[in-house]
């Protein structure tokens, strides 16, 4: 039994499918089956159970699967551990995070970071949830940053801050002159989506259906800026992060908190939990902490705005 066939094989569980293993792997797929094939006949019981383009774990390859993620955990733990003894000073941290939150919290972020850790160097994915996710999983990000939910056994979660939506208006709209606005008031509004492929998407339409509010969609955007922009020639309103809005000077737009039961999101750290962190990816995930105020528990603090009222 190798190292090598446990990995495959690891691959094949979690993606079940042979070819997408293989490409995980950057193997060709034969290759791979053909490990596979000799790692089954080593135990004497098949793995997989074969149903066409399905591929499922057997009673022997659950077993087999728990103890092999166990095993090349504590294969890379001695990797870091012997690096570390040896005194390697610096090493880089790979960081993902979603493009809703990537571009406010990243470059002062980053840049503390190196500050501190001069030797260090922090290598960024921005990519979509689902990826970062994938990322974290395969080994391939350190640490990843995005909003919950995450429901990835394999992972650890971690909140590390509650942000509030704000309500984004052309100036001289007449909701930014009422007094008190609540999410009813954008019944019948053309309003401007961050499109649902964002997380941040699939959330202000779930907050919206709650609230029986239905606004009348105008545009579906992947970028935020975008959005900000159709904002403020008055082609509608939309509910955006706080954080892109405590920097946004632009006097085309303004910005207002909702009354009553105001839509959030809460951004988290997630990280894989078998895998061997190395000390200087554990000093990024502690100044985040101290950077956002994370505790580790669901009471993440809620950001401060800078909203214009």
């Amino acid at each position: 039994m190798e190292l090598q066939q446990l990995r495959y094989f690891v691959a094949v569980a979690e993606l079940g499918h042979f070819t997408k293993a293989a490409e995980r792997c950057l193997v060709a797929q034969p290759s791979l089956s053909q490990q596979i094939g000799k790692l089954e006949k080593e135990l004497g019981q098949p793995l997989f159970e074969r149903l066409g383009r399905v591929v499922r774990l057997t009673d022997a390859g659950r077993t087999l699967y728990e103890r092999s993620v166990s095993i090349l955990a504590s294969v890379e733990q001695a990797k870091g551990e012997v690096i570390d003894a040896c005194g390697e000073a610096g090493g880089s941290v790979s960081v993902g995070a979603i493009p809703t939150v990537a571009p406010f919290l990243l470059p002062a972020l980053t840049s503390d970071f190196q500050r501190r850790f001069s030797q260090a160097r922090v290598i960024i994915d921005e990519g979509l949830t689902a990826q970062i996710v994938e990322n974290c999983l395969r080994g391939d990000l350190d640490v990843g940053i995005l909003a919950l939910p995450v429901t990835e056994p394999q992972l650890h979660v971690e909140p590390i801050l509650e942000e509030e939506l704000l309500l984004a208006l052309p100036s001289g709209h007449p909701l930014a002159k009422k007094r008190r606005v609540t999410i009813q008031d954008l019944s019948g509004e053309p309003f401007i989506l961050v499109s649902e492929m964002h997380c941040l998407g699939q959330q202000i339409v779930a907050f919206c259906n709650q609230a029986s509010c239905s606004p009348f969609m105008v545009c579906r955007s992947a970028q935020l800026l975008t959005a900000q922009e159709l904002v403020s020639i008055g082609h509608g309103v939309s509910l955006l992060p706080a954080m892109a809005c405590e920097r946004d000077r632009h006097p085309g737009r303004t910005y207002r908190r909702l009354s009553g039961a105001a839509p959030s999101r809460t951004l988290a750290m997630i990280w894989h939990k078998q895998r061997y962190q190395r000390p200087i990816v554990r000093q990024f995930i502690e100044l985040t902490r101290q950077t956002f105020g994370g505790t580790g528990t669901k009471n993440a603090s809620r950001t401060r705005t800078a909203a214009k009222l």
